[in-house]
């Protein structure tokens, strides 16, 4: 093996493990603005937690928290995936076709890059490669 594929060969897992915190970190991110208003957005300083924007703010909190644990990561993945895939149809598509001028570049990303995760697994820095 070349001393590059033996760098990817060990430096590939433990990227995946790095990309599934930063992408779930800024994800947390989302949930805290909506549900506990850290960072404070004033656009949603009024969602009720028994709304379509209080639900996904539920999952982006507990979601992103688990996520970037690697704790139940396929099917937390699978799940997120799955909300940004909605939010997209529902939240930006309507707006435009384009992600530039609809604003859905980052839910068609979370939803690919969870995609990903949910198939390709947590990486070993995570809950779930110790418990196994």
């Amino acid at each position: 093996m070349s001393g590059l594929t033996q760098f990817r060969a060990a430096w590939a897992p433990r990227l995946l493990s790095v990309l599934r915190i930063v992408a779930a970190l800024l994800f947390l991110e989302h949930g805290t603005a909506k549900l506990l208003h850290f960072p404070h957005i004033a656009a949603l300083d009024n969602v009720q937690l028994l709304s379509m924007a209080g639900f996904s703010g539920g999952l982006e909190l507990v979601g992103g928290a688990l996520l970037a644990l690697g704790l139940f990561s396929v099917p937390v993945a699978f799940i997120l995936s799955g909300e940004m895939a909605v939010a997209y149809f529902l939240a930006h598509n309507s707006r435009a076709f384009f992600p530039l001028l609809n604003g859905g570049e980052a839910a068609i990303l979370f939803c690919f890059v969870f995609l990903y995760i949910a198939a390709a697994g947590p990486g070993p820095w995570s809950v779930d490669a110790v418990r196994k």
